[in-house]
This record gives C-alpha cells, sequence and structure tokens, in this order.
C-alpha cells in the first residue's frame, strides 16, 4: 500500500507542477515522443493517470483485496482521470479564442472625435470594440466636425483611416 500512496503523491507532484511551471515540462517531451506522433501524451494527463493509480490501487488494497485486483482498479482508475484530463486540456487547448479585432471591424461602430475633422481632410477618432481602443484617421466627406463629437464609422478608406458621419444629438 505504501508504493501506490507514493504514486498517488508522485502524480499529484506532477499535476502540481505542470500547472504552475505550465507547458515547460511538455515541451521536454515533444522531441522524445515525435516517433510515436504522441500529440495525446501531456503531464497532465500522465500525473492524472498516476495519482489515480496510485490512489485507486491503495485504497481498493486497505480493503483487503489481492494484489492484482488493487492494480487493475488501479489501472482503470488511472484510464478513466487520464481520459478526463486529456479530453479537459483537449477543450481548453482547441476552443475558440477571439480574434484580432482589424479596421472592418470598425463599420458601423460609434466612435468619438479625438482631433476636429475639417471639411477637405482628416481628423482623429477613438473607437471601441471588443475592450480594445482603438484609434485611426477619419474622413467625414464634406463636413468638418468639432472634436468630442460622436461619430459613426460607415467605412474603410484605407489600412489607417475611415469615413465617419456625424451621430446627430439635440444640443450640437
Amino acid at each position: 500500500m505504501t508504493l501506490f500512496l507514493a504514486l498517488g503523491i508522485a502524480g499529484l507532484v506532477l499535476v502540481a507542477a505542470s500547472l504552475i511551471i505550465g507547458d515547460l515540462l511538455d515541451g521536454v517531451l515533444d522531441g522524445l515522443l515525435d516517433a510515436l506522433d504522441a500529440d495525446w501524451i501531456s503531464t497532465a494527463v500522465i500525473g492524472g493517470f498516476v495519482s489515480a493509480f496510485g490512489f485507486g490501487a491503495a485504497a481498493v488494497d486497505a480493503a483487503g483485496a489481492p494484489w492484482p485486483v488493487a492494480v487493475g482498479v488501479g489501472a482503470l482508475s488511472g484510464v478513466v482521470v487520464g481520459w478526463f484530463a486529456w479530453w479537459l486540456t483537449r477543450l481548453l487547448k482547441d476552443g475558440p479564442s477571439d480574434g484580432t479585432v482589424t479596421i472592418a471591424d470598425t463599420v458601423g461602430q460609434l466612435a468619438d472625435v479625438v482631433t476636429p475633422i475639417p471639411e477637405q481632410g482628416y481628423g482623429v477618432i477613438r473607437v471601441r470594440i471588443g475592450g480594445h481602443t482603438l484609434t485611426y484617421n477619419a474622413s467625414a466627406s464634406g463636413m468638418a466636425i468639432e472634436a468630442g463629437r460622436q461619430v459613426n464609422v460607415t467605412g474603410v478608406l484605407s489600412p489607417t483611416a475611415v469615413q465617419v458621419n456625424a451621430v446627430w444629438s439635440p444640443d450640437a
């Protein structure tokens, strides 16, 4: 039973190390296991298997079951926990993430005029999209818009400039 408990504790230490150190330990195995194409092997899977194997086998051994039964139950519990760790890490690694905000995402958004936009020139606007604050040059096609006003982005003129229209407000 002491061997099984030691394996369980060693597995927990490995899982804790993988959480603290992150992907550093996974990188160690990458070159060694390229021939096996073993993308499914990670410290979370190995640590989960070893700890579940050790603690599962120790519990069955403490209940008085023969050693082969304890090893079998430990292996089964290790496979279940290892599979769950694999599934969970795949879910996290392959999950969607927010894409990079581009200038095209500003079209249709409200923005604030930072520097005045002259009738035949460019001013500067600030637009907020998904928690990002972006600043672009802006043209208002023949109308002057003073700083502090709110505008609607209507189009993209270049990678650094947008077309805007003033938003009507009762005090303007």
